[in-house]
């Protein structure tokens, strides 16, 4: 167990984290919607009954899709987008897929290699791509989810102040859908820039996300 737990330490970490977090935001968002009733004449509703909310589940889901596209995009982007003297980059000449040597795939597969990184033909394809799409589904899937989750929310706030609900394609086009994807979206897309031009000049001793103290700034593609 306790080799378990060195070997996997960041993902139970930052998992642990997660749901200490998350508990923290569903008790802070009960209290503030509660609060939200009192004002409007409503009656206050319960924890288990907040956490099943359609509130509760736009506020998490509409943090959740901007992490998957940050990711999303960030996967895909550092295909072909580089960033001399940056550890989040690839080297400079090694813009695009690289070769199937270089990626040890089909016949340059090692003995340690997934299976489907030799596989023949589709399954091949696809596994190669396979981190890319699966955070580009998880993103649209928790996109969709937002949009439901939040519609509901929508009308419930409208009914409250005696005003007709709207349909779902409707709050697709509706202010309130769109600022609350692009709020979180131009964070992300802040934070995954200022990643990559800090790290060309700032070093984090020991972190694999920084280069090695004493790399030069030029040194693209270097981990620490």
């Amino acid at each position: 167990m306790r080799g378990f737990v060195r070997e996997n330490s960041l993902t139970v970490a930052f998992g642990i984290a997660f749901l200490l977090v998350l508990l923290g935001q569903a008790v802070a968002g009960h209290s503030e919607f509660n609060e939200d009733l009192t004002v409007d004449g409503l009656a206050r509703i319960g924890f288990g009954e907040y956490l099943m909310s359609s509130d509760f589940a736009v506020d998490v889901t509409e943090n959740w899709q901007s992490e998957y596209l940050q990711f999303f995009l960030y996967v895909f982007g550092t295909v072909y987008l580089l960033q001399r003297g940056s550890p989040e980059s690839k080297e400079m000449h090694k813009a695009g897929i690289e070769s199937e040597r270089d990626q040890l795939m089909g016949v340059h597969v090692g003995p340690g290699s997934p299976r489907w990184a030799g596989a023949p033909g589709w399954r091949r394809t696809l596994y190669s791509r396979s981190l890319g799409l699966v955070m580009a589904s998880l993103f649209f899937l928790s996109w969709l989810t937002q949009s439901i989750a939040g519609v509901a929310a929508y009308d419930e706030q409208r009914l409250r102040r005696l005003q007709a609900p709207v349909g779902w394609g409707e709050y697709l086009v509706s202010a309130d859908f769109w600022s609350r994807s692009l709020q979180n979206w131009q964070s992300e897309l802040l934070a995954v820039a200022s990643m990559a031009i800090l790290s060309v000049y700032l070093r984090q001793r020991g972190s694999p996300e920084s280069k090695p103290v004493g790399a030069a700034h030029t040194s693209t593609g270097v981990e620490g």
